[in-house]
Formats: structure tokens, C-alpha cells, sequence
């Protein structure tokens, strides 16, 4: 599978550069030709003379090769490689990164990289934590580089929590993946939105629901993890693709979410529409707190645009357009409905009163419906597994 692909190994100063010969024996063994770039503190964790003879190439970390003033290109390095690593990536160097600074042979080349970058932080636990390091993680998402996340475990330190290096193993699979071409979805583009919306009283108030976005961000997971090219519109959520190809757009608003679908779907194949989008807005968003003093008899409310009836009645032949209907009563009956109002192709249903299924639970219970009215029921499971369900009544679309 990665016979003749190109990876790019930029290593800094962390002890869990240890992991790194690990990393290149998998690559190599899968065919990967592998160039190893350090920072000068890397080389006090693991040994260039290690890695080269791991990787069957010279390791680079200055960028002078002799004293005759010969240089190693950091232009040429970047345009060589199919896919650009940074693991294990330290605070330091991740902020350099997310801010373009260039003081070393590893950095350069990361400005001048064409190809698709992953980075993988590890540090101790408050630095993971601290608001910089989660700023400088999301800066470099919204560039585009994909996060390998870090996960918990004894540090260094000796503290136990979030900020070891994932694993060697683990790695290679998101590099495999990442290069994988027979899949049944490879070359279609998907949107999905999930979570709820957030519709604004004044600033520190606003009117939402129990959504936590578990649901349509496992779809969005399962469908990338099929080889699908995924925009994920999500609300706001705690909840992260497990995925790093897909792509996250982040909202608040039923107005937001509308914008973003509405500007995505047309360039899309299949659309899952599994946001739990408010459907009322304050008439009016207070610009200031309003005070409890100043009193407020009611609150004003107007319908919010119908998302999924909008990119229902521009649906073409050839897209694919899935609902979610979250009934209390009549639920197969009002499933049915709103599969035939909105032109959809799927609808897939769950009712709250089923236990363990819909808002705040980590499993669901759903009924698949298609547009010849025919039904499919599956027991409570993780959702994980339902959006493999929901993925599975698409391919078969």
C-alpha cells in the first residue's frame, strides 16, 4: 500500500522521539521510502545514527552539509515528499510552526511544504492543556494540518494524564489510511452537519438543546473512514472526528449552519443532515446583558430557515440526500412525512422513547427508512456502529 510513497519524519525534542525508529520499521516494511528531518534538541533523545539506519537515508538537521557553504534545500525536501509527519511535535516547535517562525532546517521545510502535513503533539499534561498549546492546535487545523492526537497515560513527569505520543502502531494506520484508494466512497465528497445550534438572546444567553453531535460526527467518521471526502458542519460540541481527513467547519447559529450547507451542497454527492437545528430564533438579539431588573415579559420568536427542505427542493438526479427525524409520538408516521415533504432519499429515525437512545447518549436505536417507504430496525448499539448502518444504507443507494 505505501510502496514507493514519501514520508517526511520531522522529529523535535521530546522523549517520545524514542517511538520514531518504531514508526519507521512499520513504514519501511510497507514499502515507504522515509527522510528523517531533526531539531538540534531532538538528537538528545534518539540518535541520527539510529534513524539513518532505520530509515536507509542520511538523517537531516543542519542546513549546511560541509564547510565548502553546500546546502541541504529545504524547497527540494518539501516538494519530495507525499506526506509531511511531525512526531513527536513539543509545544515549542508547534508554536514556532503556528506562527511561521523559521530558525532551523525542520522548520523551513515546513514552510515549504506542498503536501498534506500530520502533527502529533507530546508533552506533559498542563502543557497540553495550557490555552496557548489549544490555540496554536486549532491554528494549525484551520491551515489545514491534521492533528494526530495525543493520549492519556503516565508522562514523564510522572504525572498521569493527556499528552503522551499516540503510538507507533496507531500512526502508521492513520499514514495507511490516509494513502488507501480502494474504498467504495474513494472521490465522493460528503457533507454532514451535527450537534445543535445556539440561537443568541444577548451575549450570555441563548436558546439550544440536549444535542451533544455524537451521532453525526461518528457518520462523519464512518464515512471518511469509506474513503469519502467529508465537510463536517458542526455545531457547537464537544465531540472530534476520530478521522483526521475530515474537514471541520464550526458554527453557532441555525443561520450559520444554513449558510455552510447551503453554500456546500451543491458541490457535494451525498449529504447527512443529522444537526439538531433549532427551529425558532429571537426576533430580536439583545446587543448588551439584559439585566434581571429591567424585567422581560417574553421573548419574541421567529422560524428559523428549514435546512433540509432547502437542499431538498435543489437536489439533483444524481446526489444523495439524507434526514434525521427525533420523534416523542406518531414517529414512523411523521418519519414518513417528512421523508416525502423534503425530497429526501433516507430518513433515518430514533425515538426518545427508546432508552438509551438520542440526545446525550454514547448509543442510539434507529429505524432506516428509504423512498420506497421501506424500513429498517436495529437494536440499541454504540453509535459508532449505528453510523456504519447509516453508511451501509447510502452504499447501497
Amino acid at each position: 500500500m505505501l510502496k514507493g510513497k514519501k514520508i517526511l519524519i520531522g522529529i523535535t525534542g521530546s522523549i517520545a522521539a524514542y517511538k520514531i525508529p518504531f514508526l519507521i520499521r512499520l513504514l519501511k516494511k510497507e514499502g515507504a521510502e522515509v527522510q528523517i528531518l531533526m531539531t538540534p534538541y531532538s538528537k538528545e533523545f534518539v540518535t541520527p545514527l539510529t534513524l539513518a539506519t532505520l530509515s536507509e537515508n542520511a538523517v537531516l538537521h543542519e542546513f549546511h552539509k560541509r564547510d565548502d557553504g553546500s546546502w541541504f534545500s529545504h524547497v527540494d525536501l518539501g516538494l519530495w515528499a507525499d506526506l509531511f509527519l511531525l512526531a513527536p511535535l513539543t509545544a515549542n516547535t508547534m508554536a514556532k510552526v503556528a506562527y511561521g517562525i523559521a530558525d532551523n532546517l525542520l522548520l523551513t521545510t515546513v514552510l515549504s511544504a506542498r503536501c498534506p502535513i500530520f502533527f502529533a503533539p507530546a508533552m506533559d499534561l498542563d502543557m497540553y492543556h495550557h490555552p496557548n498549546t489549544q490555540e496554536n492546535i486549532k491554528k494549525l487545523e484551520t491551515i489545514g494540518y491534521k492533528l494526530i492526537q495525543p493520549v492519556e497515560g503516565e508522562l514523564a513527569s510522572g504525572l498521569k494524564g493527556m499528552g503522551r505520543l499516540e503510538e507507533p502502531e496507531v500512526i502508521f494506520g492513520i499514514i495507511k489510511n490516509f494513502f488507501e484508494k480502494k474504498k467504495p466512497l474513494n472521490n465522493k465528497k460528503v457533507l454532514v452537519n451535527a450537534g445543535p445550534t445556539y440561537e443568541a438572546i444577548d451575549p450570555v444567553r441563548f436558546i439550544g438543546n440536549y444535542s451533544s453531535g455524537k451521532m453525526g460526527v461518528a457518520i462523519a467518521d464512518a464515512l471518511a473512514d469509506l474513503g469519502a471526502q467529508v465537510d463536517l458542519v458542526l455545531g457547537p460540541s464537544n465531540e472530534r472526528p476520530i478521522n483526521q481527513e475530515v474537514n471541520i467547519r464550526h458554527i453557532t447559529s441555525a443561520e450559520e449552519m444554513y449558510d455552510y450547507c447551503s453554500e456546500l451542497f451543491p458541490k457535494v454527492d451525498i449529504a447527512v443532515l443529522s444537526a439538531a437545528v433549532a427551529d425558532f430564533t429571537p426576533m430580536v438579539k439583545a446587543s448588551n446583558k439584559i439585566k434581571k431588573e429591567g424585567g422581560m415579559d417574553s421573548i419574541e420568536l421567529k422560524p428559523t430557515k428549514d435546512i433540509l427542505a432547502s437542499l431538498g427542493s435543489m437536489k439533483k438526479k444524481n446526489q444523495i440526500l439524507v434526514g434525521f427525524a427525533l420523534e416523542t409520538d406518531n414517529e414512523k408516521q411523521n418519519a414518513l412525512k417528512k421523508l416525502k415533504s423534503k425530497n429526501l432519499d433516507l430518513i433515518v429515525l430514533n425515538s426518545l422513547k427508546d432508552q438509551g437512545a438520542g440526545f446525550g447518549h454514547k448509543t442510539n436505536k434507529i429505524t432506516i427508512i428509504n423512498n420506497k417507504e421501506e424500513s429498517f430496525e436495529f437494536p440499541l448499539k454504540e453509535k459508532s456502529e449505528a453510523a456504519y448502518d447509516v453508511a451501509e444504507a447510502i452504499l447501497k443507494l
